[in-house]
């Protein structure tokens, strides 16, 4: 059996409450990984998916339930510099990587609107094919507890919408395959820590928009997303429970004090119940404020 290196077992040992512990959490809670599963592993390589890989081999190394994992690596058209970084963290990390190529970037230059939606789709897609190809069931994305309160508070403000990210979701295109988020539970700024504590340097989204931030850490600065990262960070120097309350706010809502909501294509609206007197007499906040 091969011997984990000093990377791997910080994971276990120094950031086992923060990462180790949260990874397994959200694996059990969300009941990500069944017997028999065949898992590719996606690499984008950014310290996420990296990290995650390397927790899904340890987990797949030790764990009593029966699984096997791919690492599967797009390469959508990284300049040499950045595909370089990801052979050589993934030899360190002593990740077995298989790589595939794909033209995504070129095609994604020609397109003037809605670029970055256009190539997550597209890799999206990728990910999926290949997978299945290789006898995957499932795929495994790096996204972490931040992405999901981040998501949150992006479908509110510029959505119009209540939704949240999933930590797993049925394929729509292709059928049988999953897609599941191991690092659904594990905070980011911890992220950052173990990877700081390790010395390592990954790759950000490395597209020809952002190529000359590949190895920052903040990322693009005028995004959506970058906004809500701001804002959050601002709200948890007033109160550091912010984002747990934010994602607590998905797990517990209360479906008498919505104006309307959908399922799928059924539609529902709180007059549909306030004439036979089913709706809630007020909320707590309502009684406060006669």
């Amino acid at each position: 059996m091969e011997i984990p290196n000093d990377i791997e077992l910080s994971v276990v040992k120094k950031f086992r409450q923060t990462i180790w512990s949260k990874f397994l959490k959200g694996i059990k809670e969300y009941d990500l990984i069944q017997e028999g599963d065949k898992i590719a592993v996606c690499i984008s390589g950014g310290k996420d998916s990296m990290l995650m890989a390397m927790c899904m081999k340890r987990l797949q190394r030790y764990s009593k339930i029966p699984f096997e994992v791919v690492f599967l690596v797009m390469n959508p058209g990284y300049n040499e510099i950045n595909y370089q970084k990801i052979i050589e963290n993934a030899e360190l990390l002593q990740i077995p990587i298989r790589v595939f190529e794909t033209e995504i970037f070129d095609a994604v230059a020609k397109v003037d609107q809605h670029p970055c939606y256009l190539c997550a789709r597209m890799r999206r897609g990728y990910l999926y094919k290949t997978a299945k190809e290789l006898g995957c069931n499932k795929i495994a994305l790096g996204h972490h507890f931040d992405d999901v309160i981040e998501t949150i508070l992006m479908g509110m403000l510029y959505g119009s919408q209540v939704q949240t990210m999933m930590p797993k979701i049925h394929s729509e295109n292709y059928e049988g395959m999953q897609l599941i988020r191991p690092m659904y539970m594990v905070r980011e700024e911890d992220i950052i820590k173990w990877k700081q504590y390790n010395d390592l340097q990954f790759i950000q989204c490395a597209c020809r928009f952002t190529e000359n931030c590949t190895m920052c850490d903040n990322g693009g600065g005028g995004s959506k997303r970058q906004e809500v990262k701001t804002l959050l960070k601002q709200l948890r120097a007033k109160s550091p429970a912010i984002d747990m309350n934010i994602f607590r706010s998905v797990e517990n809502v209360n479906l008498q004090t919505i104006i309307s909501y959908h399922r799928g294509e059924e539609y529902h609206h709180f007059l549909d119940d306030f004439n036979d007197g089913r709706s809630v007499r007020g909320t707590i906040a309502e009684v406060c404020d006669e």
